[in-house]
């Protein structure tokens, strides 16, 4: 365009801090606004606003970013609704709601911007502070890594920020990981600080190629009394790895972690073997590492071996279920069959507000809700078996009974299952009634009339007494550290579930009780190691508090007569007192943990003891995946990345989302 003639407009009217750099020149009834730095030319009309005004001095190379934040922050109300990217126009007028965004011809300017921080006038842009919260966002929301190379994304963040330098894949990568580095530093010294015990979970993940990851967990108690979970581990496995490979693997993590001599107990699947857990209790009962010779170290998960009986349950009626699914599709293949069963309903005098629908074979739990509802119209479905031709799969009186006897099984799976699930952190405490309960119907299920029924109950009473043998013990001493029960709980099932040998079974837990506490002494701050064990049970040796060994202490006098006075009259340890004091009244507010941390100055030694037995994760499962037919798969996303960058992301991602729940 020709400007030989023509002229400046000045005008009052011209407000905006733009026209600052720029000149409006009007050649007939055009008006152009000229950059007085580059000498562009855009349209200086009234009608077009300033904000692509605005946009070209952020973008103007030819001048100075001193005075960039006045634009940047202005506040003028925007008239106009184009968006410009280098390049790349779009307006809104001439674009419909619905239409796609085509990114065609979109060329992006890449400025290579030397310096870190951007001063751009009273704000600072700091690059390298913004690649990191990017790769803190793909960490947290688990985006792929890719996204930052992905046009659509380019093509956004230019237009939010256009002094951001785009970066590639491989350097968010690259901040990922030392993202990783800064945070797992963090958790070290938070470990190293630990008031108790670290309890171990340990699962295995699979992905969509095939392999395989070791994912270990830290479960704890915190100084502040509130149960925590941490992944410390995610490391690629062999898939045909054996067991003594998995304990190896397992104790260099925990020498890298350095906290083999804060280890309380291992929690493993039900199906896993016994030799990981005996390789790794032998590397640390030479140390002398492990409470109770190891009876409280090898846990198994209980959600695990209750996912283990529903299998067993679901395999034996395997071909009923099928049937099930069956009839449900033909009353619901159309609008004449589905009125015509509605009609039977009626007729029968049944008003359920169940809904049939099939399941979904991966939740198990809609497997139990769909033999549920059909048990509650099983007289609707005999007579249109026997009303309609059209109804080919029919059940006989035996199958029905056999699918009534399973559904009872699975109802109190689901219920116990939820209640190791209500809570994203649940203590130990809670599992002894529940699975009490369970092994109890076990027996009563084994003396079924029908002997597919009882075999069935034989085989998961078998897997379940596998369970049991192993984790009653550490069951049983978590519920008695819940002041509402105590040992009160114990003697109210054992003599159910043992009968006449229940009385030796209740010594057996009270005497680990007495060892475990006498261990928790040991290592009591509050007992000198010259002094004896002054806080074990049966003791009456009390022993002086750290300001008796300070000569400046005015009271020491008094300490020591107050020491040979205690001995005479006998001091009861924690746990006796504990003990003979009465239960806590049973409410639905109580919280064990807070019950705890106000009653620790009056039981130090077995405040310690409940620190260590209520963190360890009897069952593992989180609750969106405890219905699960499926173990855990890793997203398929982050598959694909080298096994270093993989633990880097899972890692932080839980480490990053952990802290901003807290």
């Amino acid at each position: 365009m020709d400007l030989s003639d023509a002229v400046i407009v000045k005008s009052s009217r011209l407000k905006s801090v733009v026209w600052n750099d720029f000149d409006r020149i009007k050649k007939g009834d055009t008006c152009v606004a000229v950059c007085r730095h580059c000498k562009r030319k855009l349209s200086g009309s009234s009608s077009s606003g300033t904000s692509h005004l605005r946009n070209h001095l952020i973008r103007c190379q030819r001048r100075s970013s001193h005075g960039i934040a006045q634009y940047v922050t202005a506040k003028e109300k925007r008239k106009d609704t184009t968006v410009t990217v280098a390049n790349f126009n779009f307006d809104n007028k001439d674009h419909k709601k619905d239409d796609p965004l085509s990114f065609v011809n979109v060329k992006l300017d890449q400025e290579q911007l030397k310096d870190e921080n951007v001063n751009a006038g009273n704000c600072n842009f700091d690059q390298r502070r913004s690649r990191f919260d990017l790769a803190r966002m793909i960490i947290l929301h688990g985006y792929p890594l890719a996204m930052v190379e992905h046009v659509g994304f380019r093509v956004f963040v230019k237009n939010l920020q256009p002094l951001f330098e785009l970066v590639t894949m491989n350097r968010v990568e690259a901040d990922c990981i030392e993202i990783y580095d800064k945070e797992k530093q963090k958790v070290n010294e938070m470990l190293d600080k630990l008031p108790g015990k670290i309890s171990l979970g340990a699962d295995v993940w699979t992905t969509s190629n095939g392999s395989e990851f070791l994912c270990l967990t830290a479960n704890y108690i915190d100084e502040s009394w509130l149960l925590r979970r941490r992944i410390l581990n995610f490391v690629a496995i062999d898939p045909s790895h054996t067991e003594d490979m998995l304990s190896a693997t397992i104790m260099t993590c925990l020498m890298d972690w350095d906290i083999d001599r804060k280890l309380f107990s291992v929690v493993l699947d039900s199906t896993a073997g016994n030799d990981v857990a005996i390789r790794i209790g032998e590397r640390l009962s030479q140390n002398r590492f492990l409470y109770c010779n190891g009876q409280l170290f090898d846990i198994r998960c209980a959600a695990s071996v209750l996912h283990v009986m529903v299998q067993h349950a679901l395999v034996a009626i395997s071909e009923l279920i099928s049937k099930v699914r069956e009839s449900i599709r033909y009353v619901r293949s159309s609008q004449t069959v589905q009125a015509k069963f509605d009609g039977m309903a009626k007729e029968v005098g049944i008003r359920s507000q169940k809904c049939l629908t099939v399941d979904n074979p991966f939740q198990w739990n809609t497997t139990h809700s769909m033999l549920e509802a059909v048990l509650e119209f099983k007289d609707v479905f005999i007579l249109l078996q026997e009303n309609d031709d059209g109804c080919t799969v029919s059940l006989s009186d035996v199958e029905w009974d056999r699918v009534s006897a399973i559904t009872n099984y699975l109802k109190l799976f689901v219920e116990v299952t939820n209640v190791f699930t209500r809570s994203k952190y649940p203590t130990a405490n809670i599992y002894f009634p529940e699975l009490c309960d369970v092994k109890l119907h076990l027996i009563e299920w084994c003396n079924n009339s029908d002997e597919y029924i009882s075999s069935l109950a034989l085989r998961m009473r078998s897997k379940f007494d596998e369970y049991w043998e192993k984790c009653s013990l550490g069951l049983a001493v978590a519920a008695m550290l819940d002041p509402r029960f105590k040992m009160k709980l114990v003697e109210y099932y054992y003599p159910q579930i043992y009968g006449s040998t229940s009385s030796a079974r209740i010594n057996e837990v009270l005497d680990s009780v007495k060892a475990l506490y006498n261990e928790h002494s040991i290592c009591s701050p509050l007992a000198f190691h010259d002094e004896g064990l002054p806080w074990q049970v049966g003791s009456v040796r009390l022993s002086l508090p750290t300001s008796a060994k300070d000569s400046r202490d005015r009271l020491m006098g008094f300490d020591k007569f107050l020491n040979e006075t205690s001995q005479g009259e006998g001091m009861k340890s924690d746990l006796d007192k504990y003990l003979e004091e009465p239960l806590f009244p049973r409410n639905v507010d109580f919280s064990i943990l807070n019950w705890w941390k106000v009653h620790t100055p009056r039981y130090p030694v077995l405040s310690m003891m409940a620190r260590n037995m209520l963190g360890i994760p009897m069952s593992k499962v989180p609750p969106e995946l405890a219905f699960n037919t499926d173990g855990r798969v890793l997203d398929r996303d982050w598959s694909s990345l080298n096994p270093a960058t993989i633990q880097a992301l899972v890692c932080s991602q839980d480490w990053i989302r952990n802290e901003l729940e807290n």
